[in-house]
């Protein structure tokens, strides 16, 4: 398609870019991000979100569900599986798909809690021996599990498919048993995570995980079901961009999402309608470790934030929306060239404080 700077729209995901209410003034106070105030203090809120209950799903990953037709009811998680494996090359046959992931659950005082699933380090030769281990247990009970990479697999499981499930993503963190699945069937699911958390206890790969430092793989986490009658997503964006090439079961199965390393590698592609994630605050946000976090957001202005707001002003870029989320809400705030005269809009970070 040539190019159309007419069309050029970008919209930015940065989840976890609003700080917890109580440190935000705090924090905002040590940002030097000129350049992202400008965006934010003279642009137009489009959106704006806050969650006044529990939810199965973080709102940046209910937002990229909703761009993709990934929506699903609310008690359950985004409808990603299907979504998913056609990303990875696999069939899809008739019936009930879920999303399985190997994860670490770490014991607290009285509970089970789910440790960040990015923490694992979870290299290739070890998911793979473990995923051998428990695919017969699987087999066994008539459900077909399939490899898609060390962080991801896909259950077959017909009769599971109206348990309410939640995204690794909203559970991390907490006590485990409120995001459990829940329904008809999930003592039947929880019989058999039991059996592959078994089959993995003091199994070799955990044993020379944990001599090298490593957390052990002791569960697996279900979410994610689309079941044979879902539509195919419709698709809003013509690329997809983030700082690495992992696909995200939230984003078209038909976009692979490019790495790039900065705004300017990213405007050399000319993108039409195109969406960048940078999710590199998650982390620490959910760790709680804000000095770091200050860090990577601060590091963004002269990589993205400066360059982005340049290219509006020369019209390189004709739009600029920039969702920020936290673990309860969600803004949109969208900036063109016209918004960016609106000199009496005063350059401000108070947009980041939920």
């Amino acid at each position: 398609m040539p190019y159309n700077r007419g069309m050029t729209q970008l919209a930015l995901l940065l989840p976890y870019a609003l700080p917890q209410k109580e440190l935000a003034r705090d924090l905002l106070r040590e940002l030097k991000t000129p350049a992202l105030a400008t965006l934010l203090g003279r642009g137009d809120i489009n959106e704006h979100q806050v969650l006044d209950g529990f939810a199965r799903s973080l709102p940046h990953e209910a937002w990229l569900a909703q761009q993709f037709g990934l929506d699903s009811a609310d008690d359950t998680s985004p409808a990603a599986a299907r979504n998913a494996m056609a990303a990875y090359g696999l069939p899809a046959t008739d019936g009930a798909w879920f999303i399985l992931q190997p994860v670490h659950l770490h014991i607290a005082r009285d509970h089970l809690v789910l440790t960040d699933p990015q923490q694992l380090q979870l290299a290739e030769e070890d998911a793979r021996a473990l995923f051998d281990v428990v695919q017969p247990l699987f087999a066994e009970t008539g459900q077909a599990l399939l490899y898609g990479d060390a962080q991801t697999w896909f259950l077959r499981a017909d009769d599971l498919s109206a348990l309410q499930t939640s995204t690794p993503g909203a559970a991390c963190g907490h006590n485990i048993d409120i995001w459990m699945p829940k329904g008809e069937k999930a003592r039947d699911w929880r019989r058999l995570q039991n059996e592959v958390q078994m089959h993995w206890h003091a199994h070799p790969t955990n044993e020379a995980r944990e001599m090298r430092g490593l957390k052990p793989v002791n569960s697996v986490w279900l979410w994610g079901a689309t079941n044979s009658n879902n539509t195919a997503p419709a698709q809003k964006f013509e690329e997809t961009f983030s700082l690495s090439a992992e696909h995200n079961p939230l984003v078209g199965a038909e976009l692979r999402q490019r790495a790039v390393s900065s705004a300017a590698e990213l405007l050399a592609t000319h993108p039409q309608r195109g969406l960048l994630t940078l999710d590199s605050l998650i982390a620490p946000a959910m760790a709680g470790d804000w000095a770091e976090w200050l860090v990577r957001l601060q590091a963004m202005e002269s990589i993205w934030f400066a360059p982005l707001l340049e290219a509006l002003k020369n019209g390189q870029l004709d739009q600029l929306s920039i969702t920020l989320s936290n673990n309860t809400a969600l803004s949109t705030i969208t900036s063109s060239k016209s918004s960016l005269r609106k000199f009496w809009r005063k350059a401000s970070l108070a947009r980041l404080a939920p």
